[in-house]
């Protein structure tokens, strides 16, 4: 199977860009072998069993290329990673680095959401709406603690918490604070993602990313009053959903918000409102250059639907002005029709335009069969199990394509960044902004 197949061009919208080259893609679930050293079953607390250094992940590795080196330098966050690395030399326990990891990552989180909202020093000429630098240095201190070879003994098992207080820490996902108490003021949550494609394109920016970090905090004003809007990034890698990262990070606030959306990179030129997610994972490589093909897993399969549908008011969305990039309510999905004509045996995926059809099985939701379907998948069977459905408005909004300027579209030899590249992304956060404001106007209404 090939990228420019119709199935994988439909994948390939999950975090989307479209890709002009056929490149080939695993059909069935495969995966890269680990570089990093498999955990024990050693608690987190218990340090009797020591692993050794281990290996660089295949994102890690990436570090070692100039544009990384370049994003860091040129927005101050070349500092981070050794900072990490000064305070984990001074820690003599596990206790002790989990304190210092802990505050490192949400110091890096709290600086890039800060810089991109204008406060405190930028710190370099990098433009400070760039979500390149939280994705990198967050990389660079993984990579330290990776690494890190404490005279102490670390547990495979304490390494690997080490590593995973940092991913929360930094993504903002322990950072999410609802206001309590202000009757009327309105609570939303809105998450991003990293960077991705990364192998085709170093130099690439997720506008949805950045996108999180502009609103992260910050109060929006709407026809039905103000909303505090809280954010968070996930990551780009298979393994991390199969785990649980989405359900473990939404599921103590969906109770509390008013409304929620999911945001990611989509289409070339328009942004969209996916109005049905699927439950099917479509086998395009993730950061880690690791491929699934297979049924989104979940907790509790026997009772998983195959379809999920967004509770966004998606018609005041598209009606509204809301920035230069065109607006639609995205009804395609594509599946594998119930009985057998006229599937052949219920084998041959068909795209309908107009959402699935009874017992239906997924193959891509509106957003395709990428991580964005499935971060919108799951959010909103989590939203639905929770028995939300009809009381929390929530889904997933796709982002245009994040581009280069017309002379800057060649990795080997392109600039990190130009003006048009700065002036696109401001333009679709704009639009995030102003999305997000219709839709809690509209589900208020």
């Amino acid at each position: 199977m090939a990228l420019c197949s119709p199935r994988v061009r439909a994948g390939l919208l999950g975090l989307g860009l479209a890709l002009t080259a056929c490149l080939p893609v695993p059909a069935t679930a495969t995966a890269a072998p680990s570089p990093v050293t498999s955990p024990t079953t050693t608690s987190p607390g218990a340090a009797a069993h020591t692993s050794p250094v281990a290996a660089l992940t295949v994102e890690e590795l990436r570090l070692d290329r100039a544009v990384p080196r370049e994003i860091l330098a040129a927005s101050g966050f070349d500092t981070v990673a050794p900072e990490l690395a000064r305070r984990l030399g001074t820690a003599h326990s596990y206790a002790q680095a989990r304190r210092v990891v802990v505050g490192e990552g949400s110091a890096l989180w709290r600086r890039a959401v800060d810089r991109a909202q204008g406060r405190g020093p930028t710190g370099g000429e990098l433009s400070p709406d760039d979500d390149r630098p939280l994705y990198w240095a967050r990389l660079a201190m993984s990579r330290q603690v990776r690494q890190w070879d404490p005279g102490f003994g670390l547990s495979e098992a304490q390494r690997a918490a080490l590593i995973g207080d940092l991913e929360r820490t930094s993504r903002g996902q322990a950072d999410i604070r609802l206001p309590h108490g202000a009757k009327d003021l309105k609570r939303v949550l809105v998450t991003g993602f990293d960077p991705f494609t990364l192998d085709r394109d170093v130099r690439i920016s997720n506008p949805s990313g950045a996108s999180a970090l502009a609103l992260d905090g910050t109060v929006i004003e709407t026809a039905q009053g103000p909303a505090r809007i809280e954010t968070a990034v996930f990551p780009v890698r298979w393994r991390d959903f199969a785990e649980g990262t989405v359900e473990r990070t939404l599921r103590p606030y969906l109770r509390q918000v008013d409304l929620f959306t999911t945001v990611s990179q989509g289409r070339v030129g328009r942004f969209d409102v996916e109005r049905t997610n699927g439950a099917w994972r479509g086998g395009f490589p993730d950061n880690e250059n690791v491929s699934r093909t297979e049924t989104v897993p979940v907790t509790d399969p026997a009772s998983q639907p195959q379809w999920t549908t967004t509770t966004l008011p998606y018609r005041e969305i598209v009606a509204a002005d809301t920035g230069r990039f065109p607006v639609y309510d995205n009804t395609s999905v594509t599946e594998i029709p119930a009985g057998d004509p006229p599937s052949g045996g219920g084998t041959v995926p068909v795209v309908r335009p107009d959402g699935p059809t009874a017992g239906s099985t997924a193959r891509a939701g509106g957003g395709g069969d990428y991580l964005s379907n499935e971060i919108a998948y799951r959010a909103t069977l989590l939203r639905d199990r929770l028995g939300l459905r009809e009381a929390l408005p929530g889904g997933h909004v796709h982002t245009p394509v994040l581009q280069f300027g017309a002379g800057n579209t060649d990795p080997a030899t392109g600039t990190v960044t130009d003006p048009e590249f700065v002036r696109n992304r401001l333009d679709i956060i704009a639009q995030v902004r102003a999305i997000v404001t219709v839709a809690v106007s509209g589900a208020a209404g």
